[in-house]
């Protein structure tokens, strides 16, 4: 884990020495949209550690969790585009939520623009041990079979909003 936040801010680091005009005058927000304690907070609040000696400016980890990402995602949006406000975010709250919610404060494909990949989270589906999916295939073969099924999503989103498509 140690060895990926180094590598990240290495990588980090030349973008903003590639533009030497810019340092920053005042602290960074590094906004995360979920609460205190999650994976992606953790992993905020280490890469803001490390990141400090090299951008030379404290970097304030903010949580600003609810709407599955959503609010802190429009915070980031509706900042100032003057390089002190940055988003760390899972695919959440800039590719799954335009499907899952009727509206986005934020347009996710114009309000934001990538600067680096962070981390890697594996995904994994899970059966109980008396369903008889064994298999992605056999997983896939249950929906379309339209067999009930429940999901346990990471985030909650508006009721009945998941629905399984294959």
């Amino acid at each position: 884990m140690r060895r990926r936040l180094l590598l990240a801010a290495a990588l980090a680091t030349p973008v903003a020495q590639a533009q030497p005009a810019w340092r920053p005058d005042r602290p960074i927000r590094l906004i995360v949209p979920f609460a205190p304690g999650g994976a992606l907070d953790i992993t905020a609040r280490l890469l803001a550690r490390e990141m400090e000696g090299p951008l030379g400016a404290a970097i304030v980890v903010e949580n600003r969790s609810g709407a599955g990402g959503n609010v802190g995602a429009e915070a980031a949006a509706r900042a100032a585009p003057d390089g002190h406000t940055f988003l760390i975010s899972s695919p959440g709250p800039l590719a799954v939520n335009q499907f899952l919610f009727p509206a986005l404060p934020f347009d996710p494909e114009t309000a934001f623009a990538p600067v680096a990949l962070v981390a890697i989270n594996p995904v994994v589906i899970l059966a109980a041990p008396n369903r008889p999916e064994r298999s992605l295939p056999d997983f896939i073969a249950s929906v379309r079979a339209g067999r009930p099924l429940n999901y346990s999503p990471a985030a909650p989103a508006a009721p009945g909003t998941w629905r399984w498509r294959c």
